[in-house]
């Protein structure tokens, strides 16, 4: 009758060979990890740059706020130009969960009347409901338009979907309250869009 013999290098070299296969496999899952990390690192790089750029197109032109509004992520309701006066002031409305917001582009002297005058013309209709006034810009007091979609993303969320949509039907009855600018009209005025960055 014959017995299986084992060889004792073959028993005592298997547990060494398990560690440094396991060795192996814990520097290529690290390899890999790192590489998922610095892609990771460079489409967010990317898209930030890309976002600046888009940004720099629009800064300074009429309706700019306007343009970051609309393409704001999320359930929001915007609606441009509500009110204007005839220097080309301009006042935004966009309404969403953190309540309603005003967006003024122009100068501080003006906007700040303006706005007043338009927060109370919501609050006859939106009472009790939270209204945030912003003003876009390089003046004293105004934040530049890059900063304007961060600045309304940090808000509180102080109201729920269906109080927004009780919201939105109300303020549908006020009518816009815009002043003829001075000078004659200018012809084919266009809100300038979002550029969308071009693909390498």
């Amino acid at each position: 009758m014959t017995t299986l013999s084992s060889s004792p290098s073959a028993v005592s070299s298997s547990p060494s060979a398990v560690r440094r296969r396991r060795r192996l496999l814990t520097r290529r899952a690290r390899r890999a990890g790192l590489n998922l990390l610095g892609l990771l690192v460079a489409t967010i790089l990317f898209g930030r740059f890309a976002q600046a750029a888009q940004y720099a197109a629009i800064e300074g032109q009429p309706g700019a706020a306007a343009a970051v509004l609309e393409n704001m992520r999320g359930n929001w309701t915007v609606t441009p130009a509500i009110a204007a006066n005839r220097n080309m002031d301009v006042v935004h409305r966009t309404v969403g969960r953190p309540g309603v917001i005003l967006v003024g582009e122009g100068s501080p002297a003006r906007l700040a009347s303006l706005l007043a005058a338009e927060k109370k013309r919501v609050a006859r209709v939106a009472y009790e409901v939270p209204i945030v006034e912003f003003q876009v810009g390089n003046g004293e007091g105004q934040i530049p338009v890059s900063k304007l979609q961060r600045k309304i993303m940090r808000l509180p969320r102080q109201l729920k979907p269906t109080a927004v949509s009780d919201i939105n039907h109300r303020l549908k009855a006020l009518q816009p309250s815009l002043q003829a600018p001075k000078g004659p009209l200018p012809r084919n005025i266009r809100q300038p869009k979002m550029p969308r960055p071009k693909a390498r």
